[in-house]
């Protein structure tokens, strides 16, 4: 999956958080100064094209809404993450953060406990 640019992901931060909309309402949600409408719609096209966002079209309007949750870009974030700089081993991105401190190893235990009694 495509690493989203930070204005495409705060735009797709509001069709997470909002749902379906048309470019009207989605510059809505902008504090002022808002982006220009063309240059909203042009990039929500964009998302659209990158398999992000679908549309309904309603007249001669279109109402957008996302193909991909906040968890799966999130995963896929991750996981693209862990190929890159952990030589696409997960062993060594969690290594990594126990030798960092950012996970403790009673942590981590009580991940494995997690995941052997299935609550993960």
């Amino acid at each position: 999956m495509k690493k989203l640019t930070n204005k495409e992901k705060e735009i797709m931060e509001l069709y997470w958080q909002y749902g379906p909309m048309f470019v009207r309402e989605l510059l809505e949600h902008y504090d002022e100064p808002r982006p220009h409408f063309n240059t909203l719609s042009t990039m929500v096209r964009i998302l659209e094209r990158h398999g992000f966002l679908a549309h309904k079209q309603y007249g001669n309007t279109y109402q957008y809404y996302p193909l991909v949750t906040e968890q799966e870009y999130g995963r896929s974030s991750i996981a693209g993450v862990i190929k890159s700089y952990f030589d696409d081993s997960y062993l060594k991105a969690v290594s990594s953060f126990v030798t960092e401190e950012k996970i403790s190893v009673a942590e981590l235990r009580e991940l494995i406990e997690e995941i052997e009694n299935g609550q993960n």
